[in-house]
């Protein structure tokens, strides 16, 4: 070999840009999150159901909005040539978990029931900029009802996502799942005489920021324009004065309870069927709610829910945390919004050409695992494993012996594999596993048939808060019988 050979270059040890690794607590806690909602979603009958990660672009469909090149958007590839000439396949990574739903009610048609009711938990990937908070790759967990017309199926769908809510421990006033209709939206633009298109787009883009700059600004943006908190003057669609009311009325028909709610949004639509509808739609849906037992106080009609409207075709609902947090800032603010879904009749028809109707909903899985932590209800006894300590290299089949009984009891256990030499590097150890325990058994220990249990936890505390007298009155090392190993231990863990 040459000596002037260039060596190769060490690959960087660096996480791809907007992409991120998951350690042992973070991975813990999203599968009992979602043990417990996919516990919820069995026992209303639901399915699981694992698609392949990898779909064909064709099948993806229009994944995302203003993108016209297929490859844009998601991460895609193109197959090999094929044999006997042309161009293989476009694939890429799935981009939400709805659309394989619709390739998979297409293609098994024949062998599923119908309506097919199915949940589907796992991750996603976003060819998207990256930023703040926002990844390429994330973890959603959906729920959805295909094959039935009726608002019963979206009923189920909002009562059962209120139910997921409370199992993983968001309590009854901390949360909200708000119910609207697109049907009633476009009931209202058929009152403006606002027909689709772009001008259609852009009164839908304003409703979805009344959240955010109210009822003035709202008529603002509609009408002649407004100035921003910058300062920066935004041109308004145009509408007449009188043209905007409808919009106005719908956005603020939120009454004191559904009933006047839905008093409020018939007046809304006025004369338009289609708004009518979907107005009877909210009504049956809350009398639905009310017999299974959804009050409103977890599940209640808002005509400001305005989510992708384009997308849906019928009743739309979201799930918001409604609890405070405080920002980066120090300031306080609502959680906000962790999940949601609605009515969507044409994605299964772009298979088969035929309407399947479809209902479901999407939970946002790191947003309500964040919003879990903010509450102390995730996080809170995330222990490693008891670690039992080496003292003799040649005394191994005993350590291995008392860490198997431990594990048959059910606890969690290992022995130290590292170097055993220096005996504070064990504790070490076992500190940055966040071992809760320590066994110790050297020569003298074995000889009289006892373990030294040594509570790391306590150890800690008492180090960092006791005074020398308390250190004394509270040992966080304590000696057993070897034959009271895991009495020892559990009396400790409280397993």
């Amino acid at each position: 070999m040459a000596k002037d050979q260039k060596k190769q270059p060490r690959p960087k040890a660096e996480t791809p840009k907007g992409f991120r690794d998951y350690f042992g607590a973070d991975v813990t806690e999203r599968k009992e999150m979602l043990d417990r909602i996919a516990a919820i979603y069995h026992r209303h009958g639901f399915d699981p159901l694992e698609t392949s990660a990898v779909e064909t672009v064709e099948a993806l469909g229009k994944f995302l909005p203003d993108v016209d090149r297929p490859n844009a958007g998601v991460f895609a590839w193109q197959e090999a040539d094929v044999p006997g000439g042309g161009s293989g396949d476009w694939l890429a990574l799935r981009y939400d978990l709805t659309a394989p739903l619709a390739r998979v009610a297409a293609q098994f048609r024949n062998d599923l029931p119908s309506p097919y009711r199915r949940y589907a938990m796992g991750p996603v990937w976003r060819n998207e900029k990256p930023g703040p908070g926002r990844f390429r790759q994330f973890y959603q967990c959906d729920a959805d009802t295909v094959g039935s017309a009726s608002v019963a199926a979206d009923a189920e769908i909002c009562g059962m996502l209120a139910d997921a809510l409370e199992a993983v421990g968001i309590q009854r006033g901390d949360y909200l799942v708000r119910v609207n209709n697109r049907k009633v939206l476009n009931g209202i633009l058929e009152e403006m005489g606002v027909t689709a298109g772009e001008q259609a787009d852009a009164v839908l883009r304003t409703i979805d920021k009344f959240d955010k700059i109210g009822e003035q600004g709202v008529r603002e943006l509609l009408t002649t324009g407004r100035k921003d908190d910058s300062g920066a003057f935004i041109d308004g669609i145009g509408l007449a004065a009188e043209a905007a009311d409808p919009v106005l009325a719908f956005l603020t028909s939120k009454g004191a309870d559904n009933g006047a709610t839905l008093t409020n949004l018939r007046a809304a639509v006025g004369a338009s069927e289609m708004g009518a509808e979907g107005v009877d739609e909210l009504a049956q849906i809350a009398d639905l709610l009310a017999a299974q037992g959804v009050g409103p106080d977890r599940v209640v009609i808002d005509p400001s829910i305005v989510r992708g409207m384009g997308y849906y075709t019928g009743p739309v609902f979201e799930a918001e945390l409604t609890f405070e947090i405080l920002d980066e800032k120090g300031r306080k603010r609502q959680f906000g919004s962790v999940a949601g879904g609605g009515r969507y009749d044409g994605l299964v028809e772009r298979f088969t050409g035929q309407k399947v109707p479809a209902t479901g909903v999407s939970i946002g899985v790191d947003r309500l695992l964040a919003a879990l932590r903010a509450k102390g209800l995730a996080g809170r006894d995330n222990h490693g494993p008891v670690v039992v300590t080496v003292m003799d290299k040649a005394r191994m089949v005993d350590y291995q012996a008392m860490a198997a009984e431990l594990r048959a009891a059910g606890i969690r256990a290992e022995v130290y594999l590292g170097n055993p030499k220096n005996f504070g590097n064990q504790l070490k150890y076992a500190d940055k596993r966040a071992s809760p325990v320590a066994i110790i058994q050297g020569e003298d220990e074995a000889a009289r048939g006892v373990v030294q249990v040594k509570d790391l936890i306590l150890g800690a505390k008492i180090a960092a808060e006791a005074s020398l007298d308390e250190w004394k009155a509270q040992p966080a090392q304590t000696e057993v019988a070897r034959t009271d190993l895991v009495a020892g231990v559990r009396k400790i863990i409280g397993q």
